[in-house]
């Protein structure tokens, strides 16, 4: 396993995050495999995991508390908050008052006293910036948090959240993490560089794109198919360009004699902006499988080939990028009179 820095954190943190939304009533719900899971990475050197109070509404931090019981000073925690955990309508966002319940909820399922990188899961458009970055700074005076971070923001969003920062005398967000693979690219045009010049850390999610670059299951078959069939339905029109370009990217990897998969982590971890790429597994032999790519590194002669079949800065699907819209892109009267 390799290491890189974390952005301006100065943390070492493996090439590979162990992503957990998949440890528990979202994917294995049997507690004891998912614990051996993650201690099959930690043995394999990852030293850094990624979860959120969100998944499987809490089951996943409990799961990694309980897999982190006499491991936890060796390992790179890190969590995010944000999306509703509750029918009450404050339990969710950017305020000071829901990041302080937050926080307190994750540290106990999480069964630790702080955590080291802790995430807005999603920009709060409804909330200033700077009631955001205020509440955090509090934690990490606190000693609850070590450094702080943003999930999915646009590249103005980091830059404002930068600024509200440096204005108001709050710590800064000093990571990102953004969604990244062959078929999501369009973050290279702004998202990435942008991450560069503030020197954030990059940890990007989906690498695989859902299941599309897995290599081992037809896209309608991925587990994710059920929940959104028209994202995974290769019969449909709108799929087509990602279809043929599956097709291709399998074909290069073939002639290239490198799994699908590994290659498409070798294609996110190419990205000079990329600190670490999260990887999903929900079962022991889908984390042995992506860790056996762990060192594959790709050609400029195959990343030329890349860019020929998915150019630079193209989201073969823009609606794979569905959960970082902006409102005003949805609800019609905050753009009309």
């Amino acid at each position: 396993m390799k290491y890189r820095i974390l952005g301006a954190t100065g943390i070492s943190v493996s090439e590979i995050t162990l992503g957990t939304m998949m440890l528990g009533a979202m994917g294995n719900t049997d507690h004891d495999d998912s614990i051996r899971i993650i201690h099959k990475a930690l043995d394999e050197g990852i030293n850094f995991i990624d979860t959120a109070d969100v998944y499987s509404m809490g089951e996943s931090e409990e799961i990694v508390g309980k897999a982190l019981k006499g491991r936890r000073d060796h390992v790179i925690l890190a969590t995010k908050f944000g999306f509703p955990m509750g029918s009450d309508v404050n339990q969710q966002g950017g305020s000071a008052r829901w990041i302080k319940r937050a926080v307190e909820d994750s540290l106990r399922r999480l069964g630790t006293d702080y955590i080291d990188l802790y995430q807005i899961h999603r920009p709060d458009y409804y909330t200033d910036i700077n009631e955001t970055l205020s509440a955090l700074s509090d934690l990490i005076h606190e000693g609850k948090v070590r450094a702080i971070g943003s999930s999915t923001f646009p590249a103005e969003a980091i830059v404002e959240a930068q600024w509200a920062a440096q204005q108001g005398g709050h710590h800064r967000f000093l990571t990102e993490q953004p969604m990244y693979s062959i078929f999501t690219r369009k973050l290279e045009g702004a998202v990435l560089p942008t991450a560069q010049r503030y020197r954030m850390g990059v940890l990007t999610y989906s690498p695989l794109n859902g299941g599309w670059l897995s290599g081992r299951m037809e896209p309608h078959a991925s587990h994710r198919a059920k929940g959104r069939p028209s994202m995974y339905d290769a019969t449909n029109p709108v799929l087509q360009p990602k279809v043929d370009a599956l097709r291709k990217i399998t074909a290069l990897a073939e002639e290239a004699g490198i799994p699908l998969p590994h290659l498409a982590l070798a294609f996110v971890r190419s990205h000079s902006a990329v600190s670490s790429v999260i990887i999903g597994p929900r079962k022991m032999e889908q984390l042995e499988s992506l860790l056996s790519g762990a060192d594959v590194d790709l050609s400029d002669e195959i990343l030329d080939r890349i860019d020929e079949i998915v150019p630079p800065g193209t989201d073969i699907n823009p609606a794979d990028n569905y959960a970082a819209d902006h409102p005003a892109l949805a609800n019609k009267r905050l753009r009309r009179r």
